[in-house]
């Protein structure tokens, strides 16, 4: 039987400048229709603060392949 060791993911929060590793659980992940409404997206495990970070199209491969819950965002007409 194969053992299946959880991804982390290293991170950093801007606000009180923690540097930490979070498990895909930990993460979300934004699509939209463009870069600038492509995002990851987590809380601060050291000052609880909401994190928002651009996802350009490698951090969007890694997360997806890692596990991370994604959302795909629709443009409105």
């Amino acid at each position: 039987m194969r053992r299946v060791v959880p991804v982390m993911f290293r991170a950093g929060c801007p606000d009180c400048r923690g540097s930490f590793e979070l498990a895909a659980g930990a993460l979300r992940l934004a699509i939209g229709a463009t870069s600038r409404t492509t995002f990851y997206s987590f809380t601060c495990p050291d000052c609880d603060t909401l994190v928002r970070k651009p996802a350009g199209e490698r951090i969007v491969e890694l997360l997806t392949g890692g596990g991370v819950r994604t959302l795909r965002l629709h443009p409105t007409v």
